[in-house]
């Protein structure tokens, strides 16, 4: 009975959808990864089961909210990142982990194909300790995988800062299909993932 009054409390305070939210948004948990281009990186993360969220953001500089113009000039220090906002109960760290090393090149350094610069770098931004020694043991295991031939050279570094990126960034691919770099770069980029990471799509990936 009073734990029913305290929710019924709760509602009358907040309101039914900012209550939701709230309990939804506890729920969830946030991933930062580098991994050349966001747009990219965005666009596999959005038909993954159990992932709720992604934004396209910048990470890892000292330039506060920094440009998109800034940021390409590669004197920011600030890396083109995924914000991930996953259900743990659903997708574990591990397989994020999993998707990224599979679907970006982790062995080239300061670079993702024809995009160069230290912005392009292959980063793990951990949000706590656990993440920190998850990335540490998924980083040695696909090191010692045939997955890659030459060294893995992703770092693995503490999140002390994270910007969003501008508005035209955020859904790129899913807005921007016949551009393109979405039509040369992504798309092909999604449909191998499609292909070889059938098991972790969402029931109906919206491309």
């Amino acid at each position: 009975m009073i734990k029913l009054l305290s929710t019924l409390g709760l509602i009358l305070s907040f309101g039914t959808t900012s209550l939701f939210a709230q309990q939804t948004e506890n729920n969830l948990e946030k991933a930062t990864f580098g991994a050349g281009c966001f747009w990219c990186v965005e666009a596999i993360y959005e038909i993954v089961e159990g992932v709720e969220h992604v934004e396209a953001g910048y990470s890892g500089g000292h330039v506060d909210n920094p440009s998109y113009k800034a940021v390409t000039t590669g004197q920011t220090g600030h890396a083109e990142v995924a914000r991930i906002h996953f259900d743990p109960e659903v997708i574990s760290y591990e397989e994020l982990l999993e998707v990224l090393w599979h679907t970006h090149n982790p062995t080239t350094l300061n670079r993702q194909g024809n995009d160069v610069g230290p912005q392009y770098r292959s980063v793990i931004f951990y949000h706590n300790e656990e993440q920190k020694e998850i990335a540490e043991r998924s980083l040695k295991k696909i090191d010692e995988s045939d997955l890659w031939d030459d060294p893995i050279v992703t770092k693995i570094e503490p999140l002390e800062n994270y910007y969003v990126a501008e508005n035209y960034h955020q859904n790129y691919f899913e807005n921007n299909p016949n551009a393109g770099y979405c039509s040369v770069v992504i798309a092909p980029k999604i449909a191998k993932f499609k292909k070889e990471f059938s098991h972790l799509l969402t029931e109906n990936p919206k491309f």
